[in-house]
């Protein structure tokens, strides 16, 4: 069956299918509408999600598989909606549909890490052979900065200088600090991606400069143990939030046959759901910040052993999890 004829026998579902949507968000149904039964939305729904798999297996038009996705997104959102309240939403957030949608925006993800890790690693290498390099991002009070917060002979609290008299409020300033990378990572995507480009290499380059220096000078165990904790939530957090701004540039570079506009708010649903859980990351990434990776007392191989611990749980989750919501 090629795509003209499986559209011209599905549409009038697809068709029923959106009009039950549209009037579930209050949109008044026509006069001339058929009757609701209680079983239809139900069985339209799975009807979509089998449609959806065969127009991917298929390899049919990308314009189809959207609509058949966004139709199938929405419907599963309706449908779960109606039957859990605001936790049972937020658990099948995070156990499914997040891990889902970054999995389905690979290759967005993919050049995010491109950009991100490429000048990170380049500038970690570069330094140990050319430490001076550090000094073309870095200014020399950062540098002089950085060696202080990190220092081995500071047996009391390692990262940046307390800004704040408690734990607590070194929380407060982590959520601020990591959500402002995020945000900015995200937005640049509205100016045709111009600014995520420019943000994931800045800071990967800034990153790999202090990371490079601190190495190169023998403040191994102190800098390796302060970021190990929180780096595979912070490190991923910043590349999903990438992935989420090329995601929205795509829509205005291109549309393909949508308006520009369309496209735009399309992409924006997608973007937005990555978005959201990479702010959830960066959220637990400064708890642990806070409260873990600052305490100097603790022997670095057990930090080392919970960051790689933390690095696996966060590779599995995104590998493993809300696999029968991507099918």
């Amino acid at each position: 069956m090629n795509q003209e004829q499986f559209i011209a026998r599905h549409q009038a579902n697809w068709e029923r299918l959106e009009d039950l949507l549209a009037a579930g968000r209050g949109r008044p149904a026509q006069a001339d509408a058929p009757p609701v039964d209680p079983g239809e939305f139900p069985r339209l729904y799975r009807e979509a999600c089998h449609h959806l798999a065969l127009a991917r297996a298929r390899l049919y038009s990308q314009p189809l598989i959207e609509r058949l996705d966004d139709l199938v997104l929405r419907g599963h959102q309706r449908l779960y909606q109606s039957r859990s309240g605001l936790a049972g939403r937020m658990l099948r957030f995070a156990a499914a549909d997040f891990p889902a949608t970054v999995r389905r925006e690979w290759r967005a993800l993919l050049l995010a890490c491109l950009l991100f890790y490429g000048p990170f690693f380049g500038m970690l290498v570069t330094v140990q052979f050319a430490p001076e390099f550090v000094y073309t991002v870095l200014d020399g009070w950062t540098v002089v900065n950085m060696e202080s917060m990190y220092d081995p002979e500071n047996h009391e609290r390692l990262g940046r200088e307390r800004e704040a008299d408690s734990d607590v409020l070194m929380f407060g300033y982590y959520i601020r600090n990591n959500t402002s990378i995020g945000f900015q990572t995200f937005a640049g995507g509205l100016v045709f991606g111009l600014g995520t480009l420019f943000y994931l290499i800045y800071n990967g380059l800034v990153i790999g400069a202090v990371a490079g220096h601190l190495t190169h000078i023998g403040y191994i165990e102190t800098f390796w143990g302060f970021v190990a904790g929180h780096s595979a939530m912070e490190l991923t957090a910043i590349v999903i939030s990438g992935a989420a701004g090329l995601k929205l540039a795509a829509g205005l570079v291109r549309p393909g046959r949508k308006s520009r506009l369309r496209a735009l708010l399309d992409n924006g649903r997608v973007a937005v759901t990555l978005v959201f859980g990479a702010a959830t990351m960066f959220f637990i990434a400064a708890f642990i910040e806070a409260f873990w990776s600052s305490i100097a007392a603790t022997p670095v191989t057990i930090k080392w052993g919970v960051g790689i611990a933390l690095w696996v749980l966060v590779i599995a989750y995104f590998l493993f999890l809300g696999r029968r919501r991507a099918a």
